[in-house]
């Protein structure tokens, strides 16, 4: 719906002075008509006094009235107000995952193992970051780059692919570091940021919590996912040259029991306003807690927005007013003259 407004409406004060001139006019149309009848008799005056008719007075009048309120009008400054409804897309958001690639990962209590169906997972939800930027660290007892945040999702892919326990050359499960390195490279790019970070280890002392927080005052959003189990199991991988599953060992020849530290991983996420998510040993549907979680976060979704567009109008209130200005002076000067040659007839 339209309508007008006036930028400066105070200055509709300036109405007085267009009354005040008009009252002039008029009361200088009835005085002189007085005192001419004081000195010269009414069938008199049109043969001795060259003047214009009272209907022609006040039209004069009229004209300075509406040029003036004119005027002032446009000196208010009148506006048409439009409402127009705009879409306003969000920033391009930036988005790390930090997949966990240690030995653990490759625990045969997910087919085909834990690591490949979370790269299944990523592969899958990532059609749904098609207008994101998105990134790749790997991560064991240390943090490797495998992907910066790029829109090139082909090579994200690729990457993805070859992500393996080679790609760390330190085991262990060193959440701390992770998080501070992704940090660090989100901060350089504006826009929402979140990490998703998927883990079945516990940390290895690396200060995951204070990470957090760091991540927290960053603007970084951090939604966690735990693969495995919090009572701690013991892993089993696939020999691939036998097709038998072993056990893997520490250096004694004790297994190697491998414990997911929820706790912890549901502090990380409240700190930094994400969520966590128990996956356990179960199917883990990336794409879901894609969509229910990551894209809430960073706002992905269209925003619909309503503006005010002002057009200005005192252009033509200008306009009309030296309309009406001109025409006075112009039937002032043709009245005259018409009386003249009148009288001269």
């Amino acid at each position: 719906m339209n309508w007008i407004e006036f930028e400066h409406g105070d200055r509709a004060i300036c109405l007085l002075a267009v009354l005040l001139v008009v009252l002039f006019f008029t009361y200088q149309v009835f005085s002189q008509r007085k005192k001419l009848g004081s000195f010269v008799g009414k069938e008199l005056q049109p043969a001795l006094v060259t003047r214009v008719t009272f209907r022609s007075r006040v039209l004069q009048i009229a004209c300075i009235a509406l040029s003036g309120i004119l005027f002032v009008i446009a000196l208010m400054q009148p506006q048409v107000v439009q409402k127009e409804h705009v879409i306003a897309s969000k920033d391009k958001a930036n988005i790390f995952i930090a997949l966990d690639v240690s030995k653990s990962m490759l625990a045969t209590d997910v087919a085909p193992d834990r690591l490949e169906r979370a790269k299944s997972e990523i592969r899958d939800m990532l059609p749904s970051f098609a207008a994101h930027n998105v990134g790749l660290l790997a991560f064991a007892g240390r943090t490797t780059v495998l992907s910066p945040l790029t829109m090139d999702h082909g090579f994200f892919r690729l990457v993805l692919d070859n992500a393996s326990p080679r790609s760390v050359t330190l085991g262990g499960t060193n959440i701390g570091e992770v998080i501070r390195k992704g940090t660090k490279l989100l901060s350089a790019h504006e826009g929402p940021k979140a990490m998703i970070l998927i883990t079945d280890g516990e940390d290895h002392d690396s200060y995951p919590l204070e990470a957090a927080e760091t991540a927290r005052r960053a603007g970084v959003v951090i939604v966690t996912v735990g693969f495995g189990s919090e009572t701690g199991s013991t892993i089993e991988v696939l020999d691939k040259k036998t097709g038998i599953k072993q056990r893997i060992k520490d250096s004694s020849g004790a297994d190697v029991v491998s414990r997911l530290d929820g706790e912890t991983l549901r502090k990380i996420a409240s700190t930094t306003g994400g969520v966590y998510v128990p996956a356990e040993t179960g199917v883990l549907d990336l794409e879901s807690i894609m969509t229910t979680h990551i894209l809430p976060l960073v706002n992905e979704t269209n925003q619909e927005n309503v503006r005010e567009v002002r057009i200005e109008l005192f252009q033509w209130f200008v306009g009309l007013g030296l309309i009406f200005f001109f025409g006075f002076l112009v039937s002032d000067g043709r009245l005259l003259r018409r009386t003249r040659k009148e009288k001269n007839a």
